[in-house]
């Protein structure tokens, strides 16, 4: 049986959204169940340009079909998201 948790937080940078999804998942994979992590973040058409990344952080530009590929530092795969968060194409899973 499926089941989804999702972490969410306003646009306050360290507030703990991150350490509190990663927690929760720990939590889960010591009791023997799966546990994907998905971060996105995603702008609505948005010139990423005028994003500043150090307060932004990685930016996602979206359209019809939702891409990203998270920069050299993430171990996230690349995945295709459609616009009515539908459909995964590629699993994203943390890289050991």
């Amino acid at each position: 049986m499926t089941k989804f948790l999702f972490v969410t937080g306003g646009v306050l940078s360290g507030i703990g959204k991150g350490t509190v999804a990663a927690s929760i998942g720990k939590s889960f994979q010591f009791r023997d169940l799966k546990v994907d992590m998905i971060k996105i973040d995603p702008y609505l058409n948005v010139d990423p340009g005028t994003l500043n990344p150090i307060e932004h952080g990685e930016v996602f530009v979206t359209d019809e079909v939702w891409e990203f590929e998270p920069s050299k530092d993430s171990s996230f795969t690349t995945a295709e998201v459609d616009q009515d968060f539908g459909i995964l194409k590629g699993l994203n899973k943390f890289a050991k």
